[in-house]
């Protein structure tokens, strides 16, 4: 019935919000994760929807991005980084790296340009209509004290504890890479033929750029192409890392410096 009509159950809609704390002051919400409890029926049905897409959307998306994908890591990243860096110094060539960072990435995708994305990379049409119904009405409970909240509704981003968000979202970021980078002009050379523009694992970016100048038109591409999607770049949390350049200009973001460190935690591992 939910194939033919193209229609969910209402109580697959709804989801009961926890609170799971990360750094600083927990007396504030932005420090605070939420994960959402779904229908168990709906999730088995998710992942009926999301074997029929998985195989042929991957095929479309970037070897630059290694988040949710079959055999691929974080430590596949870490160390081609970790190759770069130690090229650069070897050679002698200029890096610049800027590890981009998002704020509230998966709340923040514009859901109308999603589900043209997703007819746009080859999703069968009543897919669509399903997980956009899915979508249509969306509300939650926040567990607080042993207690439910009254519900409210969720209009923008992806579902968090959704078995389809984590597909979804590399949609997202995989049309805003190719959008930003499809000149191909501020990359570094790779090997004789290629360029690369980026390093990606889900939503956490690192692009790489020979100079200054090709840093900041990438940063500045990369900028307009998230926000078109709903995205904004967190200024204060992205970071560059400079090698092998006496060039002392700052790379900027709509007026604001980003800052520039001697090291980066990437993934885990310092770079």
């Amino acid at each position: 019935k939910i194939w033919e009509e193209e229609q969910v159950p209402m109580d697959w809609k709804e989801g009961y919000l926890i609170k799971i704390p990360k750094k600083g002051d927990l007396s504030k919400c932005e420090n605070y994760r939420g994960i959402s409890l779904l229908s168990v029926p709906g999730k088995v049905f998710n992942r009926v929807l999301l074997n029929r897409m998985k195989d042929t959307i991957d095929a479309e998306l970037r070897d630059q991005q290694a988040g949710f994908r079959r055999d691929r890591s974080c430590t596949d990243q870490i160390a081609t980084l970790r190759i770069i860096v130690e090229q650069s110094v070897e050679w002698n060539s200029s890096l610049h790296v800027n590890f981009i960072d998002y704020e509230k990435a998966f709340d923040s995708v514009d859901r109308r340009t999603l589900w043209k994305l997703l007819r746009h990379y080859g999703v069968p049409e009543k897919i669509v209509n399903i997980i956009r119904d899915s979508y249509d009405g969306l509300q939650c409970k926040v567990v607080h004290g042993g207690q439910l909240t009254d519900a409210f509704p969720v209009r923008t981003g992806v579902r968090q504890g959704c078995l389809l968000s984590p597909f979804l979202f590399l949609l997202v970021i995989d049309w805003i890479m190719k959008d930003s980078t499809s000149d191909g002009k501020y990359g570094i050379q790779w090997t004789a033929q290629n360029q690369l523009d980026d390093l990606d694992f889900a939503d956490d970016l690192a692009l790489l750029s020979h100079t200054h100048e090709q840093m900041q038109m990438k940063t500045a591409n990369v900028a307009a192409a998230s926000a078109s999607i709903g995205l904004h770049i967190h200024k204060g949390k992205s970071k560059i890392l400079k090698f092998n350049t006496e060039n002392t200009n700052l790379i900027t973001l709509d007026g604001e410096t980003l800052e520039e460190v001697e090291t980066f935690k990437y993934l885990g591992s310092i770079v």
